[in-house]
């Protein structure tokens, strides 16, 4: 195993594979407190958020939140935070991790006009910061660290 793939494997990095969707956004699985969801990976997206409705279905505990969100042409959108909450992208596992949650409509609306699949969430760069994240586009994959204890 040469090239990239292999010098980050003995680095410690698990590779993660990605789909492109019809709306040029990489998407992944992750789980969130063990439960699987889709989620698309936003390098510009601050922190990592879940739909507000997904509240139940991930097992989130919530309060209210003074963050406005703001993306995908809708601004000023009230929010609710989450903390303590396990990430596990592969074999990566973070715990403690706070999610945003906010009303993803607009941004599912957007993907199924382009016929691509409605997501859970989206993976933010608090994550990638996490992780020391490397993605690669052409190979359509990303490489997360895993820490040594």
């Amino acid at each position: 195993m040469s090239g990239l793939k292999g010098f980050l494997k003995k680095k410690n990095y698990v590779c993660i594979p990605l789909t492109l969707t019809a709306t040029n956004h990489f998407e992944l699985q992750a789980d969130i407190n063990s439960i699987t969801g889709r989620f698309i990976l936003d390098t510009g997206a601050s922190n990592t958020c879940i739909g507000i409705d997904q509240i139940e279905d991930f097992e989130l505990v919530s309060k209210e939140s003074k963050i406005k969100a703001a993306g995908a042409g809708a601004t000023n959108m009230d929010t609710l935070v989450s903390k303590k909450n396990t990430v596990q992208i592969g074999s990566w596992k973070y715990k403690k991790l706070k999610i945003v949650l906010f009303d993803l409509k607009h941004v599912n609306e957007a993907l199924t006009a382009h016929n691509a699949q409605p997501v859970h969430g989206i993976i933010g760069a608090d994550i990638l910061k996490k992780s020391n994240a490397i993605i690669d586009y052409g190979k359509k994959r990303m490489y997360l660290k895993i820490k040594k204890r």
